[in-house]
């Protein structure tokens, strides 16, 4: 398999599996973070359920309610935040590089769709 970077409007998504350390890549309009296997893993897996989550609460929520879902790996965490229909995406690293990253919710649905098929996780 060779390297792989798919990008949308404000967002970034990479992998790398020939890459020594770093094999992935999360990236927003002016940042850009590279991530081990494992980090990247948790980060296409904890963004599933948590896109997940969010399309099942479409249906118990009001239409102007906002909510916000975290999950957490021991690697990094994640929060999606806003409408079903649209919410921005928050990531901060738990180990070794203490990193940040922030999507707002117009990019959120490319990167997601983006994710599912940079490589099976």
């Amino acid at each position: 398999m060779e390297r792989v970077i798919k990008t949308g409007s404000g967002w970034r998504l990479g992998w790398n599996p020939e890459a020594e350390e770093f094999q992935g890549l999360v990236a927003g309009d002016g940042w850009a973070i590279e991530l081990t296997e494992a980090e990247l893993n948790d980060f296409c897996r904890l963004l599933g359920q948590l896109t997940d989550t969010m399309t099942q609460m479409a249906s118990e929520l009001m239409d102007e309610e906002k909510i916000a879902i975290e999950a957490e790996s021991d690697l990094l965490w994640v929060q999606v935040e806003g409408y079903p229909q649209a919410y921005s995406l928050q990531l901060i690293l738990n180990a070794g590089r203490r990193c940040e990253g922030f999507w707002p919710a117009a990019a959120v649905p490319s990167l997601v769709q983006a994710a599912k098929v940079l490589k099976v996780f």
